[in-house]
């Protein structure tokens, strides 16, 4: 009796084993063109642009009054933006006050040293007039004049030499004072004038033009915000760029594990966003060498790249620098070959493994990728066409992160490093 229930168990487990191989979901692969591809989205920029800085010198701060819409088509001396300097007014009155008080020092510096001068001028003259009283007696007849008198005129003169020669020198070193204070105020004028011309130069330099014909764009800022009216700048800050539309191209991101195995010249499809019967290819132009995070809220580092537009497209569809597009870059792509969904990818030991149904079972098999994309993976090793490839393997339901498999050997066509999850 025991015996046939254990036959029984073994045949009622075994038909739920062939019931759930039979009810899998699989794909059966099929040989075809590869063509594995992520998505993102970028902004058409101009590799060519004149750029715009805030009007004004020595940093000085402004306030943006008023600006044109970005986008906007302008012609050569058109205005663009206009500022207002409240700081650099306060700054030109300071100015123009120091140079009011130097012209009144140094006028009263002049007024102090003529005075001093005919001052010492009159007491010249005065001594001048004693002294030739007194030089008299030095031809007169001695007995006309009693002895104290004549000691008297002879040591007056002998006083009033000494006296003359002294206001001399005194007159001579108010002269040399003076004209070294003056030097000082004159020097002072011409560091106020010099600060006054700035000042009303940076004041009267408050309207930004187009040097030349172009469209108006505005650059955002590391956190990605645009000038906006009312905000406060400084003078000499990158403020916008008028691109030439003849060179134009798209800057778009991917992130680090999305960006594995792209190069320089992959094909890139692309049209504007909300537009895709716009649609046009290009090639990867340009991959930045390092991964960078964009904000600070978010860890996930970006890989940048460029893709130029080409020019019949500009003209066709008329882009402008600023819009928004959408791009599909081709990570890999060959001739006729296998792929199967990343949902289907087991990673066990360092190798990659799918569950394949044969004749009502399923066999654990281990293959090997080649270029990989966000949804479907090459296959270069393992398989063969008209394999039914289960989507929902029973390892990776046990054990979801038997699903996070490392990047493929050197060996593997369009492989890349790190490690990346499946799906």
């Amino acid at each position: 009796m025991k015996w046939i229930l254990g036959m029984l168990s073994v045949l009622a487990l075994a038909a739920c084993g062939k019931d759930a191989a039979l009810e899998a979901p699989v794909e059966v692969v099929r040989e075809s063109a590869v063509a594995l591809r992520v998505s993102a989205t970028g902004e058409v920029r101009s590799a060519k642009a004149t750029p715009l800085a805030v009007p004004g010198q020595g940093w000085s701060q402004r306030q943006l009054e008023w600006m044109l819409p970005e986008g906007s088509q302008v012609k050569q001396g058109e205005l663009i933006a206009r500022f207002i300097a409240p700081q650099g007014e306060l700054e030109l009155t300071k100015a123009e006050l120091d140079l009011r008080r130097n012209v009144l020092a140094r006028m009263g510096k002049e007024l102090e040293l003529a005075t001093a001068q005919d001052k010492v001028g009159a007491e010249i003259a005065k001594v001048d007039v004693d002294l030739g009283i007194a030089e008299r007696y030095a031809g007169a007849d001695l007995g006309m004049f009693a002895r104290n008198e004549i000691l008297d005129a002879v040591q007056d003169a002998a006083f009033l030499g000494f006296k003359h020669e002294t206001l001399e020198w005194q007159k001579q070193q108010t002269e040399v004072r003076g004209g070294a204070e003056l030097a000082v105020l004159d020097s002072q004028r011409a560091t106020y004038d010099l600060n006054a011309k700035r000042r009303r130069e940076d004041v009267a330099a408050l309207e930004l033009r187009a040097p030349n014909d172009g469209v108006f764009v505005l650059n955002a800022d590391w956190g990605g915000e645009k000038p906006k009216v009312g905000a406060s700048m400084w003078a000499g800050q990158e403020f916008g760029a008028l691109p030439e539309l003849s060179a134009l191209e798209v800057q778009f991101a991917l992130t680090q594990l999305d960006a594995q195995g792209v190069q320089v010249g992959a094909r890139v499809a692309m049209h504007p966003l909300g537009r895709p019967d716009q649609s046009f290819e290009s090639t990867v132009s340009w991959v930045a060498g390092a991964a960078q995070a964009r904000s600070r809220q978010n860890p996930v580092k970006y890989v940048m790249m460029k893709a130029t537009i080409p020019a019949e497209a500009v003209a066709k569809f008329k882009l402008v620098p600023g819009q928004g597009m959408s791009a599909d870059v081709y990570t890999g792509e060959s001739g006729q070959g296998l792929s199967v969904p990343n949902v289907a990818l087991i990673a066990e030991g360092g190798k990659t493994y799918v569950e394949v149904r044969e004749g009502g079972k399923l066999a654990k098999r281990e293959i090997e990728l080649g270029a990989r994309g966000t949804a479907r993976s090459e296959v270069v090793k393992g398989l063969k066409a008209g394999d039914a490839v289960v989507l929902t393997p029973a390892a990776n339901a046990a054990d979801p992160d038997a699903r996070r498999f490392s990047a493929p050997a050197s060996g593997n066509r369009g492989g890349g490093g790190g490690m990346r999850r499946m799906g």
